[in-house]
């Protein structure tokens, strides 16, 4: 594949009950889309740190592109505990690297031949890395395809910032707790789920909105076509990265021409997959990759 996709934001290490494991969405996005056969990056920032060596050491195994420069904070730390489901909760520590992505020469080198990225609200609860994501963003061709992954966090987010980063994206990725905070800060009362999905794909004009509800199945809900896919039963081993990985995967499916409903059809079926599988960045069998030409 000859487009280039970039996760933007946080990479960190999720600190789970059975040993740490690098994660971060956009790092985990990146990671899955180049499973596919795009030419993906990671973009974010590492400490001088063991961590931030073993960073660079596993993406060089996962042979995935990065550019992290070193920065004068320690490298990104999260606390995960799992409840009996395999659901995490998160403690995500502050001042750390991925607060201080710095825009530098070769950040914009890439932005301006970037075809497609995903950034999210937590990397910006910091000025320097919004200011950071907003200069990428600005930087890239027209015709790129931007994909707003809310995944919000603790306290990490304002109103102001989702409003801004929905008026610079094409598709909104978020999940059914995600879209009840969602309509409690924007005072969209007596909506259920579905008309709060078309409210805001028509309201910031976008190409398409992905909502995921757990073991309740997704929705895609585009201008003229809605889909839904039911939520494979599958052993869980943990969920960490699996909206990631369906991100991820609906991206490079859309970016290859694949129909809307093929698109989502086959995120489920890669999301499933992760959640049987230890931490967020596993190797996806061959029929899946297979799936995207």
């Amino acid at each position: 594949m000859n487009k280039t996709i970039v996760g933007l934001g946080e990479a960190l290490w999720d600190c789970l009950p059975n040993g740490s494991k690098l994660g971060g969405a956009p790092a985990n996005f990146a990671y899955h889309t180049s499973q596919f056969g795009f030419e993906a990056y990671a973009v974010s920032a590492l400490g001088n740190d063991a961590l931030g060596d073993q960073t660079v050491k596993e993406f060089d195994e996962k042979q995935l592109r990065y550019i992290m420069p070193r920065v004068a904070y320690p490298t990104g730390t999260v606390q995960v505990t799992l409840d009996q489901q395999g659901v995490p909760t998160y403690d995500i520590k502050q001042g750390v690297a991925w607060d201080n992505i710095p825009f530098t020469p070769e950040v914009e080198t890439l932005a301006k031949r970037t075809d497609c990225v995903c950034f999210g609200s937590l990397a910006q609860r910091s000025e320097v890395s919004r200011t950071t994501i907003n200069r990428f963003i600005d930087a890239m061709p027209n015709d790129s395809l931007k994909i707003f992954d809310i995944n919000l966090r603790q306290n990490f987010y304002t109103k102001e910032i989702i409003q801004d980063s929905l008026r610079k994206c094409d598709i909104l990725k978020i999940n059914d707790e995600e879209l009840v905070t969602i309509g409690r800060l924007f005072n969209y009362p007596g909506l259920d789920m579905e008309n709060k999905c078309w409210l805001i794909l028509g309201k910031y004009n976008l190409k398409m909105l992905v909502l995921t509800c757990g073991t309740n199945g997704s929705y895609v809900f585009a201008p003229a076509e809605k889909s839904f896919q039911p939520t494979p039963h599958v052993d869980v081993v943990d969920t960490v990265g699996a909206g990631d990985s369906f991100t991820g995967s609906f991206a490079a499916a859309i970016l290859s021409g694949m129909p809307l409903a093929d698109a989502h059809r086959l995120a489920v079926e890669v999301s499933a997959y992760v959640c049987t599988q230890q931490g967020a960045m596993p190797r996806l069998p061959q029929k899946l990759i297979d799936r995207v030409k």
